[in-house]
């Protein structure tokens, strides 16, 4: 997403990474230098960049112009810390980054940098000073909580009286949410001290890694650099696997600790790691000494427990209840190959009442397309692939005799172009996909040329702002074909192709860490001609949009690719949906207008769109507890619609046979303890503000919260299974309209 807050970029640095490095010094004042391997990889970077990408732009003045205030904004984005007398001290620098990089001195935005951390380190200085004060919640005033597109302050002063709203606007959250003056007052120190020990934590590589960041997407969004440890978890995140013992990680409090435990895996088999375990020290082997991995980074202490497959790696593990004093046991684990299996395809079965019949209407969630390269290369026969996941599943599906298939590609922001290729061909006979045009100009098209389908019934597919790349290639090709309904709201707008340049090849030696460049060199067409590019893909049935598409989707880059057409490939349509569409529409409308709960859903979306307008909230107790209450009201009428229970006409999820665990919890008795805990994640999916952040809640809080949120009612999906419901009563009772609409299953 394009918006974010400066501090949410720090939190997220420590979790994701932007690059590999020793564990950072925890000195106060420490300045950050470029090593010699950083400016070698800028220089190559440079020359690849300017001579292959496919916008190709030279790395002069104007493009250092761009670098110069990219940069600036990638590091203080909400315009924060910054005063505008900072940027101007480097006015002279402005046209010179060029020179810089060429050159190979990155002394100036290390410079910049070492700036930042010093007027952060002011900030937060300010805001626990503040808090030994009180604040006058009578006044009205108000705090603007989005300042992107806001001027930088023009003086300390200006600052100053922003911290103060920020950290006013925080106490009152809190304050509001029934806590007292003291568990208040030290919340907020130890939040703003947590704040200032993660930004110590980044180090060179991850300076350079937002600096080369912001030369990459000058030239065009989706032009990436990405340091040896982020092109590490990039890969993992391509292929769904890595070796290691199997367990989900994160920092809470200077500790590491276990967030999840995957069945299966060495963790999950040992039985002796839990969910709130904190790991306090690694060790390689059987005999190497414990390193001690408190307050380190959150991707160091991964780096140390990932290993080769059949490796020995031992944790010194501090137990969930356990005080700081505790004795922590040591856990010897072998490294196995994990496969992530949360990001895979899921299949589920849902059933709607049409009359005296019922539909049965199947639903592949696909969140990326991926796939292990190297296996596939290698000559694996089992490499993992979403389309071979997909093809199971429908086989899966036939066999439980499902009327249609709806493909969930929400939030689907892409992966491989041959992915999306192959799966299209599961449910085309044979035919181009999509088109690619390359810097030159030159066109070709990636075409499915495996015959036979995978699945020849109807099929749909639901699609988001968040579903991007491959995910509108695999939409548009099935809308082009006229092969599905595409329902939902109008995709991302990504037309562009990315490549992987390894830049470790211009190395002198073979010890080089030069990174990786995931750069734009070619951009997708539409078999039809068009591009998704800017547009999207617009559904054929528009459901309920949830994304402020001025500030997410292509169209808000400032340097987006522009929108253009081609010609259109030589394929013959696979069917006529122009005619079934609008009956499908009207009997969409018609159910929603009665559906109450899509109805808070449009409720909702008013209520945070005009929130998103008004960009200020009040600082005035008075007001916001009125404000509050609403907020409470609402929340109420949401609860008493869910312990109403489902509405008659929501379809019903159909158990899978094969799951023994859902059966083993089916045959439990009723356990009222359970029941309880249901009723407090309901509560969780709804609460109101809390006024904390994610690390100040309880582990099991979180969980429990997110926990929630995954059951929470899908309106959005139950009313994209109804309108695949409909579409089959309309097909099963017109079979000429049948016969255009399938003509592969009409010409059996």
């Amino acid at each position: 997403m394009k918006k974010h807050t400066l501090l949410a970029t720090l939190s997220l640095a420590l979790i994701t990474a932007y690059a590999g490095a020793a564990q950072a010094d925890k000195a106060t004042d420490v300045t950050v230098k470029p090593a010699a391997q950083q400016t070698q990889a800028a220089l190559w970077a440079s020359r690849v960049l300017s001579r292959y990408h496919y916008k190709a732009t030279p790395l002069d003045d104007a493009m250092s112009e761009k670098i110069f205030d990219r940069y600036f904004k990638s590091l203080d984005g909400e315009k924060l810390f910054f005063t505008q007398a900072d940027i101007d001290s480097f006015s002279k620098e402005k046209s010179r980054l060029d020179d810089a990089i060429n050159s190979e001195n990155l002394q100036t935005p290390f410079a910049i940098y070492n700036l930042y951390q010093q007027r952060f380190a002011d900030r937060m200085a300010y805001a626990r000073e503040l808090l030994k004060s009180k604040f006058d919640f009578t006044q009205d005033e108000s705090y603007q909580f989005d300042r992107e597109k806001a001027d930088w302050p023009k003086s300390e002063a200006e600052v100053k009286d922003l911290w103060r709203k920020r950290v006013k606007n925080d106490w009152l959250r809190l304050k509001l949410a029934g806590k007292d003056e003291k568990s208040i007052r030290e919340t907020l120190d130890k939040r703003y001290e947590n704040y200032v020990t993660r930004s110590r934590k980044l180090n060179s590589e991850d300076v350079f890694q937002i600096f080369m960041n912001a030369y990459a997407m000058s030239i065009e969004p989706h032009t990436n650099y990405l340091g040896p440890r982020a092109s590490e978890n990039f890969d993992i995140a391509m292929r769904l696997s890595l070796e290691g013992i199997g367990a989900v990680l994160q920092n809470r409090d200077e500790y590491t600790v276990i967030r999840e435990v995957v069945p299966g895996s060495p963790a999950g088999l040992s039985n002796k790691l839990k969910v709130g375990d904190r790991i306090v020290a690694v060790a390689q082997g059987e005999s190497e000494k414990f390193t001690d991995v408190l307050g380190w980074r959150i991707d160091d202490v991964v780096q140390l427990i990932r290993g080769p497959k059949d490796s020995t790696v031992r944790l010194q593990v501090l137990g969930a209840d356990a005080g700081p004093d505790g004795k922590p046991f040591v856990l010897s684990l072998v490294r196995k190959k994990i496969s992530m299996e949360e990001q895979s395809a899921k299949r589920s079965i849902l059933e709607v009442k049409d009359g005296a019949v019922k539909r049965r209407i199947g639903v592949i969630s696909l969140p990326t397309f991926y796939q292990d390269w190297d296996a596939r290369r290698k000559g694996d026969k089992d490499y993992k692939s979403a389309t071979r996941d997909v093809a199971r599943l429908l086989g899966e599906l036939k066999k439980e005799k499902v009327d249609n298939v709806l493909i969930d590609l929400r939030n689907n922001g892409g992966g491989s172009l041959t992915e999306a290729v192959e799966l299209t061909g599961l449910f085309i006979d044979r035919g181009p996909v999509v088109q690619q045009r390359n810097a030159e100009g030159r066109v070709e098209v990636e075409a499915d040329n495996v015959p036979g389908l995978s699945w020849d019934g109807p099929v749909g597919v639901l699609i988001n702002r968040g579903s991007a790349s491959a995910s509108e290639i695999f939409a548009a090709a099935i809308q082009d074909y006229g092969r599905g309904l595409v329902i939902g709201e109008p995709s991302f707008g990504k037309g562009t192709v990315q490549t992987l340049v390894n830049l470790d090849r211009f190395g002198q030696s073979d010890k080089s860490r030069f990174g990786e460049l995931k750069m734009t060199v070619a951009q997708f067409f539409r078999i039809n001609g068009g591009t998704t590019q800017l547009r999207g893909v617009t559904p054929d049935i528009k459901l309920a949009s949830t994304s402020d598409a001025e500030n997410f989707g292509e169209s808000s880059y400032d340097n987006a690719l522009p929108y253009t057409q081609i010609k259109p490939a030589v394929y013959i349509p696979a069917g006529e949906l122009k005619e079934i569409v609008p009956m499908l529409d009207k009997k969409h409308e018609a159910r929603v207008a009665k559906d109450k709960d899509y109805q808070y859903l449009l409720d909702d979306i008013s209520y945070v769109k005009k929130q998103r307008q008004d960009n200020v909230v009040s600082l005035n107790e008075t007001v916001r507890r009125k404000e509050r209450d609403q907020q409470e009201a609402r929340a109420k009428l949401r609860e008493q619609r869910l312990a109403a229970g489902p509405s008659p006409d929501d379809p019903i999820l159909v158990p899978d046979p094969k799951d023994a665990l859902n059966k083993a919890i089916a045959a439990k008795p009723a356990n009222p303890r359970a029941a309880q805990r249901q009723a407090n994640q309901v509560r969780g999916a709804i609460r109101t503000d809390d006024g904390l952040q994610a690390d100040e809640r309880t582990l099991s809080a979180e969980l429990d919260a997110e926990k929630a949120a995954k059951n929470a009612k899908d309106v959005l999906l139950n009313e994209a299974v109804h309108i695949l419901a409909d579409e089959v009563s309309v097909l099963r009772t017109d079979t000429r309209l049948a016969s255009r609409v399938l003509p592969y299953v009409s010409d059996k």
